[in-house]
């Protein structure tokens, strides 16, 4: 499987505190990948890095076949190349439906030109319909965002991101606040997704990151200690001390 996202050397430093140390670590085409760790791990800082909201003291981040640099690239151009992250908490426009918001996120050119004189396709109302479904939501595509529960809300950001065209969706805590169906139906998401483009999530659910089956990275003080099935690094004596515990 070829590598999609290269994370090398690693190291940002906060007013002398260390956040990210000598991080190293890839995520492969079409991968599935959930990112555990204590708090102050390192997660949010890894998410903040890989879509260039901090930039690193030193190391390199590389993307795609090309091997180009993140680190040369600004929040904007990351994005355009095929790197969306969902925050925990919602972004959505709650006085407009699930049909609305899905459309002003689809990928379409955002100049000022373009908005004014944009007018929906029959592609873009099928694209909107399909994402609908995808993400358990077509019975809901004509409620306001704002009706929704809270993990529907979750299932239309996805959506929202998935209208992006993204190769890279970056999610945090998903199963944050959803009941014990939506969790399952948002595992049973996940999977699906990770078929056309590579998911990271980072998540403190361990049931849930267990549902996911996939490979586990685990974060401390800023760098990896262990990697490969929540399994295997629910075995590693270093994870058990500083996470797990005895």
């Amino acid at each position: 499987m070829s590598v999609l996202l290269e994370v090398n050397g690693i190291n940002v430093t906060f007013d002398g505190f260390k956040a990210i140390n000598n991080l190293s670590l890839s995520i492969s085409n079409n991968e599935l990948r959930a990112i555990i760790g204590p708090n102050g791990a390192g997660k949010t800082t890894f998410m903040d890095i890989v879509t260039g909201k901090t930039k690193p003291d030193s190391g390199t981040i590389l993307w795609g076949q090309k091997n180009s640099s993140l680190l040369r690239m600004n929040e904007a151009q990351i994005v355009e190349l095929g790197i969306s992250r969902k925050f925990q908490k919602p972004t959505l426009i709650e006085t407009q439906t699930v049909f609305e918001n899905l459309l002003l996120s689809l990928k379409k050119s955002r100049n000022p030109i373009a908005t004014l004189f944009y007018k929906m396709s029959p592609d873009d109302e099928k694209e909107i319909t399909n994402i609908a479904v995808e993400v358990n939501l077509i019975e809901n595509i004509g409620s306001l965002a704002g009706q929704l529960s809270h993990g529907q809300k979750q299932w239309l950001e996805i959506g929202m991101l998935l209208a992006q065209k993204p190769n890279l969706l970056l999610i945090d805590e998903p199963a944050a606040g959803m009941t014990s169906p939506e969790r399952k139906k948002t595992v049973k998401l996940l999977k699906k997704l990770s078929k056309n483009q590579s998911i990271v999530v980072v998540e403190h659910d361990m049931e849930f990151v267990k549902s996911l089956e996939c490979r586990v990275t685990v974060l401390h003080e800023g760098t990896v200690i262990a990697e490969g099935s929540l399994d295997h690094v629910s075995q590693n004596e270093k994870v058990i001390d500083v996470y797990l515990g005895r």
